[in-house]
């Protein structure tokens, strides 16, 4: 009967425990996204698949980019900086994972009491008995062992681990706006040397112009007024050279601080070898979610907030300790490992907190603030998500749009300028029409470039807003992160 009293007692007890530790915490559930009207792409039709699912190397077919990509991984200051902030994240998680462990230490200690010949007189005797000194030896295994029964230390385990996430899913975004980065600086290099191989031309033809100017005017056609303005319209566009050529130099320099090198020369090809991005898969809403990096480090710095919560909560509720000790003591060295020599103790302990100077409440109140911060950091990170997509979508589409009314002007331009010439030479027209066309014809071209600037950037950041850059079926660059 007793035994079955010591059962029930036993059962009812872990009951309890089982019971007081769900009121404890709390189990975490994945915040609900409302994804509906978030993308306003009715003019392109989704699918399955998504652009954010191709390896960088299939999405820019330029080999010199992928070199340049390739670099930029393995030296980009910004990236190896995140990478070892996860070496600090995964060292936070296995402090708290050994938390839910005991502790155990060995212990060596050696004393020597000599007490004073007045010692004994004070203890009430008369005399001068001599008290003799006493040495004592011992060594020992001590061990300490909080038991989680309210999940107080799980809950910072789990916070810890979804920190270690937050920082795995930030060096993937940083890998991301990496990539798009040196893509992008590497298409706006080669914009500046296609505008400025158009101005060299340009002052090439400029210079002719000149000198079919000063004939004309030897032929009485056109006055002097004429000429000079055909040599002003020459250092006009010669003007620009120098401009173009520090552009160039300060891009190139921009580039090779992604790269992780010094300033320096970066080796490209044409800007006319390019082609843009030629899948716009964008995927389902829910995918955008899947594959945004910085969704996924927003997500689980919630979750750290939620179980950091459930922790804070955990400390109204006593702790209960098991510490222990055994080894071996002696007054002589040479007993010291005898059998009799053995010793143990067992101490079990548990503490209620009654009041801790506001503490415990102070932490509840600012985890769930903390809670509610990053819930709503997760809905505006979805909320720029839906943005960035749908304006690198509509940038995509008007570049395309703008190319062909560009590539009609430019015919209609070029047209212009060859009537106004030939009038000129029949005296049919003055030169204040062949320098309009030209500067229009100049302007077209210039703004032709930037146009094809605008859809190769416009594709990559598409990709970037998407979520590419690395590989989702393993959670891991597609490039090696061994540094």
């Amino acid at each position: 009967m007793s035994f079955n009293r010591t059962s029930k007692l036993l059962i009812s007890g872990l009951l309890a425990v089982l019971v007081s530790s769900c009121i404890a915490t709390k189990s975490y559930k994945k915040p609900t996204q409302q994804t509906e009207d978030l993308y306003p792409f009715e003019q392109v039709s989704m699918d399955s698949t998504t652009l954010a699912n191709m390896p960088w190397q299939q999405v820019f077919e330029d080999p010199q980019l992928r070199n340049l990509i390739e670099e930029a991984l393995e030296n980009n200051l910004q990236l190896r900086d995140a990478i070892q902030q996860i070496r600090v994240a995964e060292a936070n998680f296995y402090e708290g994972k050994m938390s839910l462990l005991p502790s155990l230490g060995l212990n060596g200690r050696a004393s020597y009491n000599e007490q004073s010949d007045n010692s004994f007189s004070l203890g009430g005797s008369s005399g001068n008995t001599t008290i003799p000194a006493s040495e004592q030896y011992a060594v020992s295994l001590s061990s300490s062992w909080e038991l989680d029964v309210w999940g107080k230390l799980t809950s910072a385990k789990k916070a810890s681990y979804a920190a270690l996430l937050q920082t795995e899913a930030t060096r993937r975004a940083v890998q991301t706006t990496l990539i798009a980065n040196v893509a992008t600086a590497y298409y706006r290099l080669m914009a500046l040397d296609k505008q400025l191989e158009i101005t060299k031309q340009t002052v090439e033809n400029r210079q002719q112009d000149v000198q079919t100017i000063k004939s004309l005017k030897e032929s009485g056609i056109v006055t002097g007024v004429s000429v000079q303005q055909s040599i002003a319209n020459q250092y006009a566009a010669e003007v620009t050279v120098p401009e173009l050529k520090q552009q160039i130099t300060e891009q190139e320099h921009a580039l090779s601080i992604l790269l992780g090198r010094a300033p320096g020369s970066i080796e490209r090809n044409s800007l006319v070898t390019q082609e843009p991005i030629d899948s716009l898969a964008t995927g389902m809403p829910a995918q955008l979610l899947r594959n945004r990096p910085d969704i996924i480090a927003a997500e689980q710095n919630f979750r750290s907030a939620f179980e950091l919560t459930n922790n804070a909560r955990a400390y109204f509720y006593p702790s209960f300790t098991l510490t222990a000790e055994g080894g071996y003591q002696s007054l002589q060295t040479e007993d010291l490992f005898q059998p009799g020599s053995i010793f143990y103790n067992l101490i079990a302990g548990l503490t209620q907190p009654i009041f801790n100077r506001g503490q415990n409440k102070a932490r509840l109140k600012r985890s769930k603030a903390r809670q509610e911060q990053a819930k709503l950091q997760l809905r505006s990170t979805v909320l720029d998500a839906s943005r960035e997509v749908s304006n690198a979508m509509s940038q995509y589409q008007n570049a395309e749009q703008k190319l062909e009314l560009r590539r009609q002007q430019l015919e209609a331009l070029e047209n212009a300028v060859e009537y106004s010439r030939e009038l000129l030479r029949y005296g049919e027209a003055n030169y204040a029409e062949v320098l309009t066309a030209q500067q229009n014809y100049l302007s077209a071209q210039l703004s032709n470039v930037a146009d094809r600037l605008q859809q190769l950037t416009a594709g990559v950041d598409l990709y970037r807003s998407l979520g590419g850059g690395w590989d989702q079926s393993t959670g891991r660059a597609t490039k090696s992160d061994s540094n």
